[in-house]
């Protein structure tokens, strides 16, 4: 969904394309380091499911083209949406946003979040969902639903290793170690008043 939009001239992808922007190393949550044999089971579970198309044409090699767009009837903007959620794991809104400029370009966070809503309330059953803020954070995360439900642990672990969510992460396990070496100055304190 990505490669179609930002680069188009390089599209449809070969399996070797299609396996280096899986394993893209930027703009991916989790980064992965997938395996020929992984990226083509893959792509032929989703040709099962109509979300991709084998391409043969004048070329040496077969090429494949997404059809999750076309198969669940997605707009440009739902389009950037999902596939930023399938990219970067839970998300802010600003986020989102932000991170779907370069598939579509939101005029504000309510476009962005009218189109997250829309994907929620999407006909035979949502493909996102606006998941519990959690402890440490200060916005709630959306997620999408093409992999099932996500459980809350993944997703507090991708907050976890976001910028913010490691500021979060540091400064509860500062204030542990804090705890913990307030405990052990009063523990000394008391077995040092009781050898003198």
């Amino acid at each position: 969904m990505e490669k179609e939009v930002t680069t188009p001239e390089y599209y449809p992808l070969s399996l070797n394309a299609l396996v280096n922007a899986c394993n893209q190393k930027s703009n991916r949550e989790p980064v992965v380091d997938y395996d020929e044999d992984t990226v083509y089971d893959a792509v032929n579970r989703l040709r099962e499911k109509k979300f991709s198309l084998m391409v043969t044409g004048s070329g040496r090699v077969n090429k494949y083209q997404q059809r999750i767009s076309e198969t669940l009837n997605l707009g440009r903007r739902e389009s950037a949406v999902l596939c930023t959620l399938l990219l970067r794991s839970a998300q802010t809104l600003g986020e989102i946003k932000d991170r779907s400029e370069r598939m579509f370009a939101f005029a504000d966070l309510a476009e962005t979040e009218k189109v997250l809503e829309k994907l929620a309330e999407w006909p035979g059953g949502g493909l996102v969902k606006k998941l519990v803020r959690q402890p440490g954070q200060k916005e709630a995360r959306f997620a999408h639903l093409l992999s099932g439900e996500p459980s809350v642990d993944s997703a507090v672990e991708s907050v976890a290793a976001a910028p913010g969510g490691r500021v979060a992460q540091l400064e509860h396990d500062l204030g542990l170690l804090r705890s913990e070496f307030d405990d052990l100055k009063r523990r000394f304190e008391a077995l040092e008043a009781q050898l003198n």
